[in-house]
């Protein structure tokens, strides 16, 4: 199937709405006005981002209730043994309470060290880098200490980092739908490869691989950058939208995949 420019613009007119977010994690982050409290809430609620989507939006609703007006000031504030008890009992599928403690301890020690996440993000992103992925692998290794973790995945290993790359398309691109705040440049993202993402790209013909890895997000972030250099990005809300929205079906093609269809040449 060949895609264009023009196509795809005409998916992100009609999908990239804010009513079409509900359910998606990145709700959580309209409930905050403070750009500190919006990328602590989007890296919590993204690497929560796994399972069924009603599932995700519980567990992060009943993390973000523990925390507070402001999840910020209440990780400053707050010890790394009383993170512990704090959410002890606190269970989402494998990610246990002492999995959240430890998440938290590393955002505060990244926030006593730099102020925000964004400036120890940006403290390893150089101009010539080609995309975000060397940032991202500094980025990592600071919260975790060089520890991989399946919260906190790093490019180190190959993973396509779905969830941080998620994490970064909500922090730095800002439209209807991502609410930015981070000013990193957009054109270096990676897209966010889920398994709609992956068939997508498969049917659009940007990548022939068959394993959802990092050398596949980046054929995928690629071939949309070859139509959207400034923002390879742009459309992944849109694309993926419809596949998240089916939360009560095993496997279903997402409505979005039947229009692309009607492109085909």
């Amino acid at each position: 199937m060949k895609i264009t420019k023009q196509k795809l613009e005409s998916l992100y007119k009609k999908y990239n709405r804010r009513e079409y977010v509900h359910p998606d994690p990145l709700e959580f982050l309209y409930n905050y006005k403070d750009k500190c409290d919006q990328e602590v809430v989007g890296l919590i609620a993204s690497s929560l981002a796994y399972g069924n989507v009603k599932q995700i939006l519980k567990s992060v609703s009943k993390a973000l209730s523990v925390m507070g007006k402001s999840p910020h000031d209440y990780i400053i504030k707050t010890s790394e043994s009383e993170f512990g008890e704090d959410f002890k009992g606190f269970k989402h599928r494998f990610t246990t309470g002492s999995d959240i403690a430890k998440l938290l301890g590393s955002i505060k020690r990244v926030l006593k060290k730099h102020g925000s996440l964004k400036r120890c993000f940006k403290s390893h992103l150089k101009k010539n880098h080609v995309n975000i992925i060397p940032a991202l692998t500094g980025f990592v290794n600071e919260l975790t200490a060089g520890q991989n973790t399946y919260l906190l995945p790093s490019p180190e290993k190959g993973s396509a980092c779905k969830r941080l790359n998620l994490f970064l398309r909500w922090m730095a691109r800002s439209d209807a739908v991502d609410p930015g705040g981070w000013d990193i440049p957009i054109s270096k993202l990676v897209i966010p490869l889920d398994v709609h993402m992956h068939r997508m790209g498969r049917t659009i013909g940007f990548t022939k691989r068959k394993q959802g890895s990092l050398k596949t997000a980046l054929e995928i972030t690629e071939g949309f950058a070859k139509l959207h250099p400034k923002d390879p990005t742009k459309y992944d809300f849109s694309l993926t939208r419809l596949g998240i929205r089916r939360i009560n079906a095993d496997y279903e093609v997402p409505e979005v995949e039947v229009e692309l269809a009607q492109y085909q040449n």
